[in-house]
């Protein structure tokens, strides 16, 4: 499992397509406010779920099977039970990481993706981590456990 800094930095910075598995079309959702947040950061953001046709100005997929363009990474705002099928899909389509929101933790979805060697993050936020590697939080005050004089590029 991705756990340090360096891997965190490097997934971010290589992953610019992310299928957002779960996102809600409620602004004050937590899935609507990271993705929002992300696009803002220029990451192209792939809507899933099948309740919603367009969510943040994008179409909305029912599946990471009916997505028609690559994907870089499947983050997931569903339960911990609800991750494994999903985990699947991602290998399915070639995706190159699964990352698993704060409290979602399905280690049998975890040893799944790397064995098939995706990358795997578990319960983490894409945008608090963002945030922490690629200065944001550091001006409120957040330690972000990041030592350095030089902002990352």
């Amino acid at each position: 499992m991705a756990d340090d800094i360096s891997e965190l930095r490097r997934i971010l910075k290589t992953c610019r397509t992310l299928a957002i598995v779960g996102l809600s079309a409620e602004w004050h959702r937590p899935s609507f406010f990271a993705a929002k947040y992300m696009q803002e950061h220029g990451y192209r953001v792939v809507p899933v779920n099948p309740r919603y046709e367009t969510i943040l100005g994008e179409r909305c997929w029912p599946s990471l099977e009916a997505i028609p363009h690559p994907v870089d990474l499947v983050d997931v705002f569903r339960r911990t039970e609800d991750v494994l099928p999903i985990a699947q899909q991602a290998v399915a389509i070639g995706a190159r990481c699964l990352w698993q929101q704060i409290g979602v933790k399905n280690l049998e979805a975890d040893a799944l993706v790397r064995a098939a060697g995706l990358e795997s993050v578990m319960d983490r936020c894409v945008k608090i981590e963002h945030a922490r590697l690629f200065g944001g939080l550091h001006w409120a005050g957040v330690n972000t456990k990041v030592i350095s004089a030089r902002r990352p590029v």
